[in-house]
């Protein structure tokens, strides 16, 4: 690596640094202006990576391993079905690794942002740029860890909730970046409070899924946090469930909602409460009927049906069901009583 190649990133990250400043400044600076300010900057670090800053950034800084997946550096982990936008590399993907390597660069923007902190876009600005920095930068203050990884999630939140409406996986490094660097690291995850580890795994919940990591599914059960409410929901398994059939009715993306029901096969084998397993059933079938409440095509009907008949093949309606004394049981695959049968 030469020295100026190494100069001339480090100018372009500092001038990239330069113009949020800018722009952050003018939205606290103007009431009026503020909200479409702050949209206007979410958009801009989000965008990808032109091809010839993305030659010259990928030649002097090496990016952290997560990107080898997203930028196609490992065969077969992504399907062709999804290329679309999963080998892109957006501003965001360069500057979050920048503000771990140079924290010091980050503090102005970080300081803008706490005192935006109730605006609308500030959770999706600060979770692009800093969810690596609040992990691998050592931070003491506890008060602030609570507040930044609070933010981090309701972020996250809103930017994945993006991909689901436009059916894209823009920031699906980010994801990946919570579940594989941080949910399944011990020592990176327990630096967040207990409520915040809990509400990261509600979140990676929903959307593992729709970011095609059902392979990380057995290791993230096993990290899962203890719950408070666990005696009454269940265990990992129950849980993780008990959040996938709620997003599934949140979902109003055909191609989403397809993608997930494609992905349910994951499911079999699985040991869940009895409530638990009926609430899958529930799930499942509201979207087997024509109508409301969840209107479904044909092809949706057509897929919810499937997934009935693959988990529960002896399943011939919600309402034959016969509940067993045991409160637990098997989706279907294995165990001593398998959902749906008799």
């Amino acid at each position: 690596m030469s020295q100026a190649s190494t100069a001339r990133s480090a100018a372009y990250l500092a001038a990239l640094t330069q113009e949020i400043e800018k722009k952050l400044q003018r939205a606290l600076a103007s009431q009026s202006q503020r909200r479409n300010l702050l949209e206007q900057l979410f958009a801009d670090i989000a965008l990808e990576v032109d091809d010839r800053a993305r030659g010259f950034l990928l030649s002097t800084y090496s990016l952290t391993p997560i990107y080898d997946i997203i930028l196609g550096g490992e065969e077969d982990v992504i399907s062709p079905a999804e290329e679309r936008s999963e080998n892109k590399l957006c501003f965001y993907d360069v500057l979050a690794d920048h503000y771990v390597r140079v924290p010091e660069n980050g503090k102005s923007i970080l300081d803008l942002i706490v005192q935006l902190w109730s605006q609308s876009f500030s959770s999706h600005i600060f979770a692009l740029l800093f969810h690596k920095w609040l992990f691998e930068v050592q931070l003491e203050n506890s008060e602030v860890l609570l507040r930044y990884s609070s933010a981090l999630v309701q972020g996250a939140t809103n930017v994945f909730w993006i991909d689901i409406h436009t059916n894209t996986r823009r920031f699906q490094s980010l994801f990946h970046y919570l579940l594989e660097e941080v949910a399944l690291v011990p020592t990176r995850l327990n630096k967040i409070a207990p409520q915040a580890q809990r509400d990261l795994y509600l979140l990676l919940s929903r959307f593992i899924f729709f970011y095609n990591a059902v392979d990380k599914l057995e290791s993230f059960l096993k990290e899962f946090p203890i719950f408070p409410n666990s005696f009454l929901a269940g265990g990992s398994a129950d849980i993780f469930v008990i959040e996938l059939a709620d997003q599934l009715q949140k979902l109003k993306v055909e191609p989403v909602l397809l993608h997930y029901l494609s992905q349910i096969k994951v499911l079999q084998g699985l040991e869940l409460r009895m409530t638990t397993s009926t609430r899958l059933k529930a799930c499942l079938y509201s979207f087997t009927s024509p109508g409301g409440p969840m209107y479904p095509t044909r092809i949706v009907r057509h897929a919810a049906w499937e997934a009935l008949d693959l988990l529960f093949p002896k399943l011939d309606s919600i309402l034959d069901i016969s509940l067993a004394s045991s409160s637990d049981c098997y989706i279907h695959g294995i165990g001593p009583f398998l959902v749906g049968t008799s």
